[in-house]
């Protein structure tokens, strides 16, 4: 009998017709054709696929004709630019078109699902069993063109080499922005030459808050981490050869204490003693933050001048520049910052961040980059050419919207995946709201009652992941998965309705999908529950809010 068309994809394509007449096989005899354009795909469906299934794919003839046993690749720009066609055939071979050498990447992803959990495998297999794919054709293209996941690097640190693992995991889900939160009060991880005390001093903290920030417990241990540029070099290239947009964040005015610790100037001195400031230990919304004085606009231009050319145009167009809860008190003490406000013509506070925001916005536009924003950079008034990443719910990206700029809806009531999972008492270290795979999956990035032309400025989604309360990979694994699945899915299908959409299929097609992620190494929380170290031996318990790590 022929093998059954695979209703088990995600994220779901937008059509599968399968003729169940037979199959292809994929054997040791399997060639790979590769077009003009899609050689970053063929290069990775031969360094996944040979250590996952023992296969060599011997190069094909390229862009030659039908062939039984070869898997072809092609870029049809009569397609969507994102969006391919995968037609299998027992007699015609694998045949995998798309609009750009993005869309032939995206459709490579959804013919390692086809090829079963084993694709997915990390450890070199010796020796491959044949697979058989049932012939079918799988039309598919995206919803969103900005489909992202934040990681803050900042208050926990990850390691590059985590960092390219999460780059491969937003590869597999289809996900094509991953938004590097690199500074923040506490700790200053990427290198910057000209200023070389950010590193120095800004990315080491002495100790750690323990758990929440009304924790009485600490890390005592010194903390602290930081890329060298050779290594963002690095996660740039891998990500741009995954198709995946790097969006730095460098934070300003607020967020800015590892700053301030290096270079005490940076801070409103005026008000305190900004030398003896260090990176914060701790959580929460920090008091100091940059004074609005040429030297540090001139200052973050330095920075900025070296972030541009580690993120080249071409593959980091959006700059982040935070904007967000940035307090005013210091501001509102300080004669620097008020002779500021009266010698720019401005109203108050909220306006002198705006200025700031506003030159940054044009000094980005001047080199072709665009500047992105958290949604408090609407206080005070948008900058033109601004994008805003709307997290405090909808408003401030429906008001941006309606202005004609740009929007990434992240809300944190929907999308924050640091939020705990369950109400149980078995969580670890569970804050904010409780957010359940379905919550997740039931999420609409584009609310209700925008116009069409609104609605067009609403570029995509993203989840984020902020790590106060993760130490390692495997507490972010927890937190992150399988939410993220659902989120994928959001950001790539054309889904029904929130209320519409159908939870029950999508967790029939996450069993076998809980097998590439059991396959991929990642420690999510299983559907019955927490406990992921239960399923994988060597994987211990996370700690809990009860005592701090032990030496």
């Amino acid at each position: 009998m022929p093998p059954e068309t695979p209703a088990q994809l995600i994220p779901a394509p937008s059509s599968i017709d399968g003729t169940r007449r037979g199959g292809f096989t994929l054997d040791a005899r399997t060639t790979l054709s590769a077009g003009p354009g899609t050689e970053t795909t063929e290069r990775w469906l031969r360094s996944t696929l040979a250590p996952a299934l023992g296969l060599a794919l011997a190069p094909g003839d390229e862009g030659g004709g039908a062939a039984k046993n070869t898997i072809r690749l092609v870029v049809d720009e009569t397609l969507e630019s994102e969006g391919y066609r995968l037609q299998i055939s027992a007699e015609e071979g694998v045949e995998l078109r798309g609009g750009s050498g993005a869309g032939v990447f995206w459709g490579a992803q959804t013919l390692r699902q086809l090829l079963g959990p084993e694709a997915f495998r990390r450890a070199p297999l010796t020796g491959h069993k044949p697979t058989v794919i049932a012939e079918q054709t799988i039309e598919d293209r995206p919803r969103f063109s900005w489909r992202g996941l934040m990681l803050d690097v900042a208050r926990h640190f990850t390691h590059k080499s985590d960092v390219l693992r999460y780059l491969d995991l937003l590869a597999a889900h289809k996900l094509n922005v991953f938004h590097f939160h690199l500074t923040d009060d506490q700790g200053w991880r990427i290198e910057i030459k000209r200023y070389p005390k950010l590193t120095e001093i800004g990315a080491w903290r002495s100790r750690t808050k323990w758990g929440h920030r009304f924790s009485d417990l600490w890390d005592e241990k010194p903390y602290g981490g930081y890329y060298t540029q050779d290594d963002i070099r690095e996660i740039v290239a891998y990500a741009t050869a995954r198709h995946i947009t790097v969006v730095p964040e460098i934070d300003i005015p607020g967020h800015s204490q590892a700053a301030i610790a290096a270079y005490p100037e940076l801070g409103n001195s005026d008000v305190v003693d900004t030398a003896a400031l260090a990176p914060w230990e701790t959580w929460g919304v920090n008091p100091n933050v940059l004074a609005p004085t040429e030297h540090t606009v001139e200052f973050y231009e330095g920075v900025l001048e070296e972030v541009l050319e580690l993120f080249p145009a071409d593959t980091s167009p959006f700059i982040h520049m935070g904007g967000d809860e940035c307090p005013k008190g210091q501001w509102r003490q300080s004669p620097t910052a008020q002779a500021r406000i009266e010698q720019l013509g401005l109203a108050d506070e909220d306006e002198l961040q705006s200025w700031m925001i506003r030159h940054f916005d044009g000094w980005l536009t001047s080199r072709g980059r665009r500047l992105i924003g958290w949604d408090e950079i609407l206080e005070g008034g948008l900058a033109p050419g601004a994008t805003v990443s709307s997290w405090r719910g909808y408003a401030g990206g429906i008001t941006a919207a309606e202005a004609g700029h740009d929007v990434v809806m992240c809300p944190e009531q929907q999308v924050y995946l640091d939020h705990r999972q369950d109400g149980g008492i078995d969580e670890p270290m569970p804050i904010g709201y409780v957010r359940t795979l379905e919550d997740v999956y039931r999420f609409e990035p584009v609310p209700p009652g925008l116009s069409p032309e609104a609605a067009a400025h609403v570029i995509g989604t993203q989840a984020n992941v902020w790590t106060e309360v993760m130490q390692d990979r495997s507490r972010i694994d927890y937190q992150v998965f399988p939410r993220l699945v659902a989120f994928a899915e959001v950001a790539w299908s054309a889904l029904p309705a929130p209320e519409a959409r159908d939870f029950a299929d999508f967790e029939r097609r996450m069993v076998e999908h809980y097998r590439r992620l059991d396959a991929l190494g990642v420690d999510y929380r299983p559907p019955g529950g927490p406990l992921p170290w239960q399923k994988r031996p060597g994987v211990q318990g996370f700690p809990r809010e009860g005592a701090p790590p032990t030496v």
